[in-house]
């Protein structure tokens, strides 16, 4: 099996790691980069070329819905999950503008974070925030 690339951005290095160690527990899975912003994040996913980013929103530099948006000009096949401790559904509908796949509340990370990469991984999207997908009414 092919490892799945991951690229985590996160300004808090606490969350990071946090991630890193629930992630790469995970056969097959490899934490390719870290990133503390978004233009950071930008630049390392460029170099890197990961299949899913865990990515924060409320960042320094650029947040992490612009990042979003800049990664997917050029690489439209990354998927991104939005991890963030923002629930509302004004979040969930400039994500989806964004582009990102996915949306993880930081709260529920123990949860569903393995489960949306999973689902990111196969193309799937994955919304569990007790708000309604926003990508469901776009067909």
């Amino acid at each position: 099996m092919t490892n799945l690339h991951i690229l985590l951005v996160d300004d808090h290095e606490v969350v990071r790691r946090g991630l890193r160690a629930l992630l790469m527990s995970h056969a097959g899975w490899e934490v390719v980069g870290e990133a503390t912003n978004g233009q950071d994040a930008v630049e390392m996913a460029r170099q890197l070329k990961p299949d899913v980013i865990v990515m924060d929103i409320s960042m320094p530099k650029m947040n992490g819905l612009e990042a979003t948006r800049c990664i997917l000009e050029t690489a439209p096949q990354t998927a991104v999950l939005i991890f963030t401790m923002h629930q509302s559904v004004q979040i969930l509908r400039e994500m989806a503008k964004a582009g990102a796949r996915g949306y993880v509340l930081k709260s529920h990370a123990s949860q569903d974070l393995i489960a949306a990469v999973e689902a990111l991984s196969r193309n799937e999207t994955f919304f569990k925030s007790g708000l309604e997908d926003p990508l469901s009414r776009a067909a």
